[in-house]
């Protein structure tokens, strides 16, 4: 699946509050620092995962389900196997009538989840992480231990 840097950056700017679904406690799991890197980024995560339900992340608490969200969310991030997607992406698309996005990361993929929610309006994004997008298109991958295009007045 190839997607354009325009579509990707529109993506990435509309966005305001993000579900992330099968987020983990554990810091050193990528769900937890791509969750992490968000929230540090401005956008509102609603951490979603039944294991955790109830406690807290980044200062909110993770859900059971997209269905214990109370508001709507504009992107649902998917941390979880392809095979897990479809009954995610009903429930997403169940819940949330201003959905827009549903985003699924790397080594996430489902055609027929995917053209199901296409076909409700809702853009898709498969087997890419939105973290990663987010620093390759503003500009904030690190090169040698220092972002690029940043000069430290601490060298």
């Amino acid at each position: 699946m190839e997607y354009t840097d325009a579509f990707l950056k529109e993506i990435l700017t509309r966005t305001q509050r993000i579900a992330v679904v099968g987020v983990s406690l554990n810091p050193v799991r990528p769900s937890y620092y791509v969750a992490r890197y968000l929230t540090l980024k401005g956008f509102e995560v609603v951490p979603v995962n039944p294991v955790h339900a109830g406690k807290e992340l980044f200062g909110r608490t993770v859900q059971g389900a997209l269905s214990d969200i109370k508001t709507g969310v504009d992107m649902v991030d998917i941390f979880r196997r392809s095979e897990a997607v479809p009954p995610i992406v009903d429930e997403a698309l169940e819940c949330f009538g201003d959905l827009q996005t549903i985003w699924m990361q790397i080594g996430v993929s489902h055609a027929e989840a995917a053209e199901k929610a296409q076909a409700q309006g809702v853009d898709v994004i498969q087997n890419r992480c939105p973290k990663i997008e987010y620093q390759r298109l503003f500009g904030e991958l690190r090169m040698g231990g220092f972002a690029t295009g940043v000069i430290s007045s601490k060298l």
